[in-house]
């Protein structure tokens, strides 16, 4: 008899529902601040060092022109500000405003508080024998681009 595999008996499946639960929680809960998912990326990826359009793409693993959208929101809401990088001038940076910066720690509480209601029945073990798996998996689904990481020299 040839049985044919049913919606349920995908990894697949149950990884896009895990996936859409977790997300779906987070966006509700955020969205209690006026911000979406996304924003938040962009958000804590500036808080913790990435201060171009760039570098934040890259951290997030999406395209410029989106994190660029992402940020004009963000800029409109009084959370993020570009302002001119005294170096380079064709670098902007971004910048956390004093709202963005107090919202930031309020933000990723939510996060952790979401993660814990999904994840907190692993013991730390088990959460990093998943994270290492999921890793494995997106990332030979998915390479990472490969970057010069040669320091550049300054002219």
């Amino acid at each position: 008899m040839n049985r044919t595999s049913g919606l349920h008996d995908h990894l697949g499946y149950w990884l896009r529902r895990l996936s859409d639960e977790v997300h779906g929680r987070f966006e509700a809960e955020l969205a209690a601040h006026g911000v979406t998912v996304s924003q938040w990326g962009v958000m804590i990826g500036v808080f913790h060092g990435e201060d171009t359009t760039k570098a934040v793409a890259s951290h997030m693993d999406i395209d410029p022109g989106a994190v660029s959208r992402l940020v004009d929101r963000l800029v409109a809401k009084g959370l993020l500000r570009r302002e001119p990088d005294p170096v380079s001038r064709r670098t902007v940076r971004l910048v956390l405003t004093e709202e963005g910066l107090a919202l930031v720690p309020v933000l990723a509480e939510i996060g952790d508080r979401n993660d814990a209601h999904y994840f907190g029945a692993l013991d730390a073990a088990q959460r990093r024998q998943l994270e290492t798996w999921i890793r494995r998996l997106v990332g030979e689904a998915h390479p990472a681009p490969r970057h010069d990481d040669t320091p550049k020299e300054s002219p």
